[in-house]
């Protein structure tokens, strides 16, 4: 039985079917350390005979141990793993490393670790048994509510022009110079990452680029890495299921600026805009900012805005860059430019910098145009919280001002409730016509989600519709379009699942999205291939 306490999107509800065998399946060939050696520097205290056992694997998932693993036994969210431990022995586990006294009629062969913190002593061992391979490479980290896929996207892809080979890990998966694998976490957990990271240094990779998720932090995936470049995109409400409020939401933020046990970053890049931005300043050795409206260490001039994309004159420490992309968004110049500060700080030129952002022509989910021959625009997008929403509505706003703006979304069940009107009222005030429907209800009933919405969008006096079925409620969309207008499609973006209260169904708004199109007798030549995204989102 595994005991990871998981973050909003769990290995269940992602139904990927990915280019790479599963995570699970890696083998760590024939690596073996001393259970002394595993345990160094950790602050773990064991019988002194038993430092010479040979230790062949780490889980802690009692599932996943065999003959000469060490089993850690995490406290999760709704889980004990020292329940697990009889399971984890059975399976073959030579070792268990628990916060916990030892079991009174624990077998004489199996030695007990007693760990002082499970999870940063996880984190630890994993990476003596790994090699430290973060000492091997440079690592890149962005935090925040939204911006964190494409800006993670936007400094992979500048360090990939550069020639370098690189990890990327990330809500749509983790990418390794092996291959791609799914990602059940938006940050791995750390015994995950460390393998993932030895992976990339073994194949002659130079860095890592990562998104460091609120979760992933107080569950301390990232203790023992040191980050040459810490990045902040913003902070709005999110995850205040899991949070206690929204101050403790920004202190788990602040760790990564702090320190995740191996010192504070070497550089910080904070959007000069934010106000959470000056409480992060002087954490890190050096600290740089960026922004459009605040004075800042970099911005943007000139900046030229469509459905194209954007371009503009990035002005910083290191001179000026000349800045083109298919990203849509005012949003989107904030992305690059924070991709700009951390690829500078990493010694990257601004001419790969330039050709870098140039080369990123889309992010899967992100402002993805579904085009199918009909007369006005229909966007996927995954913005879920509301500031994401209304970022999206007031972008699609500003390149389209005499269209009509018609928001499909839906709020998801067993999370955040308090966020729900305040979507509502967002979409109520900005846009014309609200359609609200499901997105992953779970075990919560779709119409009490979808009451609560309603209370925000009343207050706004905006228009809307419901519909629950979110099949209907896209073709619904369609129908109440007009030439001109924009469809949104909001909050599932790349997921490819629909969980309900009783099972979770492959879903695609994007597939879907044509589907109904095709209905609706759009289907011209060429079209039916899905079209790129353009990195709005997170």
């Amino acid at each position: 039985m595994t005991t990871e306490l998981r973050e909003p999107k769990n290995a269940a509800e992602s139904g990927k079917v990915m280019e790479r065998r599963d995570a699970d399946t890696r083998q760590t060939g024939n690596r073996s350390l001393s259970l002394g050696e595993v345990f160094s520097k950790t602050g773990a205290s064991m019988a002194a005979a038993e430092n010479a056992l040979q230790i062949r694997s780490i889980v802690c998932d009692s599932r996943k141990a065999a003959p000469g693993s060490v089993f850690f036994a995490l406290h999760g969210a709704k889980e004990d793993g020292n329940r697990y431990v009889r399971a984890a022995i059975e399976r073959g586990a030579i070792a268990i490393a628990s916060e916990s006294a030892p079991l009174t009629d624990l077998d004489a062969h199996v030695a007990w670790v007693r760990v002082p913190e499970s999870r940063k002593s996880l984190a630890l061992a994993a990476a003596n048994f790994f090699g430290h391979p973060t000492k091997s490479l440079q690592l890149i980290a962005v935090t925040g509510t939204n911006g964190k896929t494409t800006t993670t996207s936007l400094i992979d892809s500048v360090l990939r022009i550069s020639g370098a080979k690189t990890g990327m890990f990330g809500t749509i998966a983790y990418h390794t110079p092996l291959g791609k694998y799914p990602a059940p976490n938006t940050t791995p957990e750390s015994l995950d990452l460390q393998e993932f990271l030895a992976e990339i240094r073994d194949a002659g990779g130079k860095y890592a680029v990562m998104e460091a998720s609120s979760h992933a932090l107080v569950m301390d995936r990232l203790w023992g890495c040191h980050f040459q470049s810490a990045v902040f995109t913003n902070l709005t409400r999110d995850h205040l299921d899991f949070h206690k409020n929204f101050e403790d939401y920004f202190a788990a933020k602040r760790r990564l600026f702090e320190g995740t046990g191996a010192g504070a970053p070497d550089t910080a890049m904070l959007n000069a805009d934010d106000p959470y931005s000056k409480r992060l300043g002087g954490l890190a050795r050096q600290t740089l900012t960026y922004g459009l409206e605040n004075t800042s260490d970099i911005t943007a001039k000139k900046v030229q805005l469509s459905f194209s994309g954007l371009q503009f004159t990035a002005h910083s420490p290191q001179g000026k860059l000349q800045i083109t992309s298919s990203l849509v968004g005012r949003i989107n110049v904030y992305n690059i430019l924070a991709a700009i500060g951390a690829a500078q700080a990493a010694g990257i030129s601004n001419e790969i910098i330039e050709r870098g952002i140039r080369a990123l022509e889309n992010v899967v989910g992100r402002f993805q145009p579904v085009d199918m021959g009909q007369p006005f625009l229909a966007i996927v997008d995954f913005a879920h919280t509301d500031d994401a929403l209304e970022n999206l509505i007031k972008t699609a706003r500003e390149l389209n001002p005499k269209g009509r703006i018609i928001t499909l979304f839906g709020c998801g069940g067993g999370k955040d409730r308090t966020k729900r009107p305040i979507m509502g009222e967002a979409s109520g005030r900005l846009s014309d016509l609200t359609i609200l429907t499901n997105d992953n209800p779970r075990q919560e009933d779709p119409l009490k989600i979808i009451s609560d919405i309603v209370v925000g969008l009343q207050k706004s006096s905006g228009k809307y519709l419901i519909e629950p079925d979110r099949e209907k409620a896209i073709g619904l969309a369609f129908d109440e379009a007009r030439a001109g207008d924009i469809v949104l499609l909001a909050g599932k973006g790349h997921e490819d699942y629909q969980v309900l209260a009783d099972k979770t169904l492959p879903w695609d708004d994007r597939a879907v999205a044509q589907q109904e199109l095709r209905k609706r007798g759009f289907d011209s030549a060429g079209s039916s291939e899905q079209k790129p995204g353009t990195g709005f989102g997170t």
